[in-house]
Parts: C-alpha cells; sequence; structure tokens
C-alpha cells in the first residue's frame, strides 16, 4: 500500500534496495496520468540502474477513431496487456525480448513491420497508463504511479499534443476511471512527487 510521496531520488533508492536482494531483475510498473513524466522518469532511472524501459504506448489497441463505449470499457481496451505479459515474462527471466509495436506514424490500426528487440536488464520498467493493472500485477515487484498537479499536467499535454479535442478527452476519460476505481493511488506500492526535477 501506498504511503506518502517521495521524491525521483527516492525511487530510485527503493530500486536499488530491491535489486540488492534478487536474483533476478526488478520489474516495475511506472503508471500515471497522460502528462505527469512517466517516460522522462522511466529514462533517467533506466539510465541510473543500468535498467531497460518497454514503452506502453507500443502496445496501444484502442483503436483509431472516438468510441462510443463507456469510460470503463476504454480502459479495459486500451491497451494491450496480453501482449505486454510475455515481454515482461521474458525479461524477468533475463532474456531478450521482442514485439511488433504500434505504428503511431501509420496511426491506421497496424503495428510496425520491423520488431522493436530489447536485451534484458538488471532493472525492467514498464511504463505507461495502465501499466500497473491488476491483471499484471504477479509480475511486478514495485508498482509505482507518478503525480503531478492537474494545472502541471494539462499545461505539458497542450505543449505536446496542442489542442485537446474529443479524441483525447475520450482517453482521458478512461484514465479518470481507471484510477478512480481501477488503481486509486493507495492500491500503488510507491506514489512519486513528479513536481520537482525528475
Amino acid at each position: 500500500m501506498a504511503t506518502d510521496a517521495i521524491d525521483s531520488s527516492g525511487l530510485r533508492e527503493l530500486i536499488a534496495a530491491r535489486g540488492r536482494v534478487l536474483a533476478r531483475p526488478v520489474l516495475v510498473a511506472l503508471d500515471g496520468r497522460s502528462g505527469v513524466g512517466k517516460s522522462t522518469l522511466a529514462g533517467r532511472l533506466a539510465d541510473a540502474l543500468d535498467g531497460v524501459v518497454v514503452e506502453g504506448d507500443d502496445f496501444y489497441a484502442g483503436g483509431t477513431a472516438l468510441r462510443g463505449d463507456s469510460p470503463a470499457e476504454r480502459a479495459a481496451a486500451c491497451i494491450d496487456w496480453t501482449r505486454q505479459r510475455p515481454v515482461l515474462e521474458a525479461l524477468a527471466a533475463g532474456k531478450e525480448a521482442a514485439w511488433r509495436a504500434f505504428d503511431w506514424d501509420a496511426f491506421d490500426g497496424r503495428l510496425r513491420d520491423e520488431p522493436t528487440v530489447l536485451a534484458p536488464g538488471p532493472v525492467v520498467i514498464l511504463e505507461g497508463v495502465y501499466a500497473a493493472r491488476p491483471e499484471l500485477a504477479d509480475l511486478f515487484d514495485m508498482r509505482v504511479v507518478l503525480v503531478v498537479p492537474d494545472e502541471m499536467r494539462l499545461s505539458r499535454l497542450e505543449e505536446r499534443e496542442g489542442t485537446i479535442g474529443p479524441w483525447e478527452r475520450q482517453w482521458h476519460e478512461a484514465e479518470d476511471f481507471y484510477f478512480a476505481t481501477i488503481m486509486p493511488m493507495e492500491r500503488f506500492d510507491v506514489v512519486v512527487d513528479g513536481t520537482g526535477a525528475l
């Protein structure tokens, strides 16, 4: 159960300490709302800990059009966790993993032709919204949520994506449901305050 929020250096120390007692790679789920800085934090942790990062967006499965289903159904369908599991299992066993990522350039529903190949590391970080979903809980040594104030997060999103329109809002509603119902703060092992330097 999550306690008071720590900063990114505190998280790095926690992961390093866990690695010293395990005889295998440490698996970390790094979750959080869109725009909180998950990718940045994951990259810096991996650099500091000689780890590797699996990008959750590679497993996007939510479709390319506006969806009429409920936020709950969108949250369930956004990321194909069944494709993430064998990747994480291979890396946890110290083996190379390969997968075909969603083709964000084509953005027509297909996967890239060339596979993404990732060598194992002593720390494996799955980063992205829905990374800590319950279906994968048995794989992780630590489920982490990164938080920042909404005004900071929304400002970052507008800088990154431009105007937030209906397509983006449908996924924000799905995140609302996920973090309120499926993975509220108290279900995470660690809460990281991302308002300072990551």
